[in-house]
């Protein structure tokens, strides 16, 4: 397959080049464009010693051949990563004053983009503006992820992973996904829930909902009606789940008001995910004004009360044709504790499938990747998915299909 790189003028720059290794070492041509300003982070040499093909930034060589238009007609698929700012701001507006905007005006290639910015660009109204035109051209977008960025600030604009948008790129080009979910509603909770203290304070969790809304996603491409019972989606996972064709998202807060959601929602669907990390405890009294340690003094405590089950409610109003799926994030040391501690957990829901998954500081909540392990009513291990969260999504829906078809 021939595939057009672009790659523009942001520090993420030096991740491209393991994004075309990885397409190379996957036995496709690869043409890389890079702009001015990319060069400025890594070197024509590179590039052209990675894709093994010569590399220019100008209009005006091969003129002969009508460059940007022989790259153009004869890409299968074109990649741009990093996107900057400027440049989807001249892809939405149709500018072509370099090589890579004449090529990609002059092709009707797929076309994939890789934002990365400062989290301010990445939420700026134009920049919002803009996205929003090119994925109503067709146009795949590609994160960006949460996470550290230049200097000390950290947030939505880092560029996704090499492995990541090489992925989804070839995804765009490969034969249309299997639509097994077709006819089906799939109901999928995603984010974490928090609990009020008072108005300022919540208890909460560090769940983003990536792994959720990646599930949403899956389902959707397989053909499901999908809705998403969301609590607090981090601000990328929001605008994701968000820009999903045909998926309703139902925002919520507490644990009460995703277990009202979810049962309103799940009555006549075929398949539930219970993905969302929901609060055990809640606050049995809410201040009705903030807190202040004038009045607390050196210690406040708190009294706690349990929030609903939603998971064993589900699975006890058992619904005929209806899956429910649990999750339990736990902090095991190994993985037969992980297995110990979910097969508790699946004796105490009753669920069709439980997907267990090691959390802890680093791991899980927030990641770009996880691991899991399904087992299924008699805690036998049914299934095992590792990478990232959307590869995860698409192994436990490969599951469930499973589980229903028997």
């Amino acid at each position: 397959m021939t595939i057009v790189f672009g790659i523009t003028g942001g520090i993420a720059a030096y991740k491209a080049v393991g994004a075309i290794r990885l397409l190379v070492t996957a036995g496709h041509d690869v043409h890389v464009i890079p702009t001015e300003s990319a060069l400025r982070f890594v070197g024509l040499p590179t590039l052209e010693a990675i894709s093994g093909n010569p590399v220019t930034t100008s209009l005006y060589e091969g003129v002969d051949t009508v460059r940007h238009v022989a790259l153009g007609q004869s890409a299968d698929l074109i990649v741009i990563a990093p996107a900057t700012a400027n440049t989807l701001a001249k892809l939405a507006t149709g500018q072509s004053d370099d090589l890579l905007g004449t090529t990609v005006l002059a092709s009707t290639a797929p076309l994939v983009v890789a934002p990365a910015m400062h989290t301010g660009m990445w939420q700026n109204a134009a920049t919002v503006a803009n996205v929003e035109t090119l994925r109503s051209r067709g146009v795949i977008v590609v994160g960006p992820e949460s996470g550290r960025l230049t200097g000390p600030d950290d947030g939505p604009g880092r560029m996704s992973e090499p492995a990541d948008i090489v992925r989804l790129a070839l995804d765009a080009v490969a034969d249309p996904v299997d639509l097994d979910l077709e006819g089906l509603h799939v109901v999928v909770s995603a984010g974490g829930t928090r609990e009020p203290l008072d108005p300022v304070r919540f208890l909460g969790n560090r769940s983003s909902g990536k792994q959720g809304v990646a599930i949403a996603r899956a389902a959707a491409l397989r053909g499901a009606r999908v809705t998403i019972v969301a609590a607090h989606l981090d601000t990328d996972v929001a605008a994701a789940a968000g820009a999903l064709s045909g998926v309703e998202v139902v925002p919520v807060g507490t644990a009460a008001e995703l277990a009202d959601a979810t049962e309103r929602h799940s009555a006549a669907a075929d398949v539930v995910v219970m993905a969302a990390a929901v609060a055990d405890y809640r606050p049995a009294s809410i201040s009705e004004s903030k807190i202040k340690k004038d009045d607390t003094g050196d210690a406040l405590t708190l009294v706690l009360e349990r929030t609903p089950d939603v998971l064993a409610g589900l699975a006890a109003a058992a619904v005929p044709g209806r899956t429910v799926v649990g999750f339990a994030a736990e902090t095991a040391p190994d993985r037969d504790a992980l297995l110990d501690l979910g097969r508790a957990k699946m004796a105490r829901k009753g669920a069709d499938l439980l997907v267990l998954n090691a959390v802890g500081w680093t791991a899980g909540f927030g990641a770009d990747a996880n691991s899991t392990i399904v087992i299924g009513r008699d805690g036998d291990v049914v299934a095992e998915a590792s990478g990232s969260k959307d590869t995860v999504a698409h192994a436990l829906l490969d599951t469930i299909i499973t589980l229903r078809s028997h």
